[in-house]
């Protein structure tokens, strides 16, 4: 760029009782090349002035609107660079046209819209606006699930066989959202959430990691998706049966209602030479095992780690690294990409950092899933 600065960042969602709002502003701070100098934080104007003070940004750039801080921010000499979307599903599409078409380069919590014709439509927006577009699919941060790529892409594992994915979360497993919770109503809501429950908001998530890791695509499903809690209206729980485009097999589980489960991401990789292990609770070790019997524990920052794991690597070995650290690495090469398209760089994301791509394969996950689970028959993808 042409001038030494931090990017400035403006926040859309994150107000008060928000999860990932928060997280957003600190992963984007952490290399110290962002800050948040805007943000339009709830639908209630009250509020959002309210969450501008406890990030103590400049009370006249909490916006009452996203509308408003597009604008405003747009004639301003010290406006916003980029803009984060951390609202329900069911603003994503809008939220992120009216960026895109004011020229304000976008990054997106995950699904990228709430159907997939949203995201066809957003599609076009972002091929049409030629600007950065990024999706937060965290766990594309982590070191070891780059080292993971890394191994399945460099054939250390042999022809890929079967891929068994998992998520498995228990915060869903009574009706949480009559007690009045925000993050548990607006996700079963369909109108803000989107058809897909579950598997939108970690269906998409297990989804993404199969085809991120393993450089396969998906080219048919077979699903069955229950709404186990009574009068949810929509899913909290799916099994998935998957076809890959080397004949490979896969098995993809996600559940909001698996009582006692955290944040049980897991995927598992069988070769034909070698196998792969690795668990978003125990991020640090990526598990491999050899056909001949060895067995062999990768540990985040060891010397031995591919390159594209070291490039994100902070801390010395014995030294964790997590969840946050993992959204921070989005976000740097996303102020990579950012300066890049400020030079004038054809295609400036790097392929480790999901895009508008992703956000198709993921919407398409969500549709044809439930297209599969309406006729009770595989689908193709």
């Amino acid at each position: 760029m042409a001038e030494e600065r931090k990017l400035r960042m403006g926040l859309a969602g994150g107000g008060p009782g928000a999860f990932i709002g928060p997280v957003h502003r600190i992963a984007a701070e952490l290399d110290g090349r962002i800050e948040m100098v805007a943000g339009a934080f709830s639908s209630s104007p009250e509020k959002s002035r309210a969450a501008g003070v406890s990030f103590r940004i400049d009370p006249a750039r909490a916006y009452a609107t996203f509308d408003e801080m597009v604008g405003l921010e747009k004639r301003r000499d010290d406006g916003i660079d980029f803009v984060v979307i951390a609202t329900p599903n069911s603003l994503h599409l809008p939220m992120a046209k009216a960026a895109l078409e004011a020229g304000i380069p976008v990054v997106s919590d995950k699904p990228a819209t709430a159907t997939y014709e949203e995201v066809l439509e957003l599609e076009k927006a972002v091929a049409k606006a030629g600007i950065p577009y990024a999706l937060t699919h965290t766990y594309a941060g982590y070191a070891l699930v780059r080292d993971a790529r890394a191994l399945c892409a460099g054939g250390e594992l042999g022809e890929i066989r079967k891929v068994a994915v998992e998520y498995l979360q228990g915060w869903l497993s009574q009706p949480l959202e009559k007690t009045g919770q925000k993050q548990a109503g607006w996700r079963v809501d369909p109108a803000l959430n989107g058809p897909g429950g579950c598997i939108g908001d970690i269906g998409t998530h297990a989804f993404h990691l199969v085809e991120y890791t393993t450089g396969l695509r998906v080219t048919a499903i077979h699903g069955t998706l229950r709404s186990v809690v009574e009068g949810r209206r929509v899913d909290d729980d799916c099994t998935a049966l998957l076809k890959l485009n080397n004949g490979a097999a896969g098995v993809l589980m996600c559940s909001q209602i698996a009582t006692g489960e955290g944040n049980g991401l897991r995927v598992r990789i069988y070769g034909e030479k070698a196998s792969l292990q690795w668990a978003q609770e125990d991020p640090n070790r990526l598990h491999l095992r050899h056909g001949d019997g060895r067995e062999e524990i990768r540990h985040a920052a060891g010397p031995y780690l591919s390159a594209d794991a070291r490039a994100v690597t902070r801390l010395p070995g014995g030294h964790p690294e997590g969840y946050l650290e993992a959204f921070a690495v989005l976000y740097r090469e996303f102020s990579d990409a950012f300066e890049a398209w400020r030079a004038d760089k054809p295609n400036p994301l790097p392929p480790t950092l999901p895009g508008i791509e992703a956000g198709v394969r993921g919407m398409r996950f969500i549709e044809r899933t439930i297209e599969s689970n309406k006729s009770g028959k595989w689908v193709e993808f």
